[in-house]
């Protein structure tokens, strides 16, 4: 069959049957005809007027073709030259100051193994100083012999005395929740159920609240700064406008209150395009001079009810989940404060600072900022909570909990849907939570305990791997007449 449809397209060429024959024998298709070029259809006997034909006809035929290939623009786009583009990774690595660069000398010199984040914070403090070489070899000297001693033991149990002292001091914290510091109107839980939270790691705490920093061009100007609040903080019809019901005529009446909107920045056309593009109400909301009507598309009071419902709630203006926004002068600039938080959709906006700007809800960092800041967000936050209620717990500790909290990625909670829960040891695990299930579980599944924790070796009665415990000392009696050595 293709082989006549080869035939058929040659002869309408004008290519005459002896040719066409000599062609069958080595070519299959009219395409392999006219890729084989010139030279080959001569050898094979074919006049100049037909291999003419046959190239004229396949130039003609791939310039008809080419506009209409999927992707054309694209494969002669990938064929033009590209503009060569060289990537330069960025070093974030602040640079060594000369103080600095003469501690790590004199450090190489006395042989002390000192990190850098040692002598880079005693070179930040003694930095603009006049010390001389001799008090700065002093200084190196002295700097070793502290951190020799601030060095953990080997075998120590850093966890159980991190576990020690937050648990200790969070025994005489208030279970109460008190006004934030220097902003009244909003509520923040503090003391033992913030640390709690923070340990839980909650999705929203119990009072989500954020501390929105102003750009510097603006964060003196208090009008600018009030301009930035009203955007952040969510506006419901209800916040600004009376809403009245006309049950004779099927409607619902929105009177804007002027005063209100004034405040707001907000026009009553605002208010009419928010309500037209509601769900369920498009074609039914209408301008009734200062006023704005919704009529009821069914005479139905169940339906009228719904349009209040929907109504009353509707965003006209600002951010999800910010119920209000405070102004509050720290310094020489104002900072915002918001009760609720959306940490995503502030950073957004024009006129924040995006380095300062944070919330107390661990996760959302975690979500918009990564786990290296849901890191440094739980430190802060369990260091604060503790220091507010006057209880001093060194850093260290918190910090090997919010390691321990972010080392797999992502935020786990202490707890057994988090760590404890996440243990290999089937003891372990039953040891702190749900007995009963895991022991069932791990004997049904045939689990095995390798011992290797404290609670699992204190459950069977072993020494626990730390400390002594993890020592072996081996006794071997001299016998008589030899010499020990």
């Amino acid at each position: 069959m293709a082989k006549k449809d080869t035939e058929k397209a040659l002869r309408n060429r004008g290519i005459s049957d002896e040719s066409i024959a000599k062609l069958l024998v080595e070519y299959a298709t009219v395409a392999q005809v006219t890729e084989a070029g010139e030279a080959k259809l001569k050898e094979l006997g074919l006049k100049e007027k037909e291999i003419g034909m046959l190239i004229k006809k396949s130039a003609v035929a791939k310039a008809k073709k080419a506009p209409a290939k999927k992707g054309g623009k694209r494969k002669e786009e990938e064929s033009a030259p590209r503009e060569h583009f060289e990537f330069e990774m960025p070093n974030k690595v602040r640079g060594t100051s000369k103080l600095e660069q003469k501690m790590r000398k004199y450090s190489e010199e006395l042989g002390l193994d000192i990190p850098r984040s040692v002598l880079q914070s005693i070179a930040n403090r003694i930095e603009g100083l006049d010390v001389p070489n001799e008090s700065v070899k002093r200084i190196v000297k002295r700097s070793y012999e502290r951190y020799l001693e601030h060095q953990m033991d080997a075998n120590e149990s850093a966890g159980i005395l991190a576990a020690q002292s937050i648990g200790e001091p969070g025994t005489q914290m208030t279970m109460r929740t008190f006004h934030y510091a220097g902003v009244a109107e909003i509520n923040v839980t503090l003391g033992l159920p913030r640390l709690i939270e923070i340990v839980d790691a909650r999705r929203v705490p119990s009072t989500p609240m954020m501390s929105v920093y102003v750009a510097e061009n603006i964060r003196a100007n208090q009008e600018e700064v009030k301009r930035l609040a009203s955007e952040i903080e969510m506006t419901s019809l209800i916040d600004i406008a009376n809403i009245e019901t006309d049950i004779v005529n099927m409607k619902v009446i929105v009177h804007p209150d002027p005063r209100k909107l004034e405040q707001k920045g907000i026009e009553v056309e605002q208010i009419f395009k928010e309500l037209a593009k509601t769900r369920g109400l498009k074609g039914l909301v209408e301008m009734a001079g200062a006023n704005i009507t919704i009529s009821s598309d069914v005479p139905s009071f169940k339906k009228l009810q719904n349009i209040i419902d929907d109504v009353r709630d509707r965003k006209i203006r600002g951010l999800d989940n910010i119920k209000r926004a405070i102004l509050r002068k720290v310094g020489d600039e104002y900072v915002i404060y918001t009760e609720g938080s959306n940490l995503g959709r502030v950073l957004e906006m024009r006129g924040v600072d995006k380095t300062r700007t944070t919330t107390n809800a661990v996760q959302e960092i975690y979500e918009v900022l990564g786990v290296e800041a849901a890191r440094n967000a739980i430190m802060e936050e369990a260091f604060r909570t503790l220091d507010e209620q006057g209880l001093n717990v060194d850093i260290r500790h918190i910090m090997l909990v919010a390691d321990l909290m972010t080392n797999d990625g992502d935020v786990k909670a202490i707890g057994r849907h988090g760590i404890s829960g996440r243990k290999s040891s089937v003891l372990a695990r039953a040891a702190f939570e749900i007995t009963a299930v895991h022991l069932l579980h791990a004997a049904l599944t045939g689990e095995e305990d390798h011992l290797d924790g404290v609670a699992e070796n204190i459950i069977v009665g072993q020494p626990v791997t730390l400390g002594t415990g993890a020592v072996n000392l081996e006794y071997k009696p001299v016998k008589r007449g030899q010499t020990n050595g």
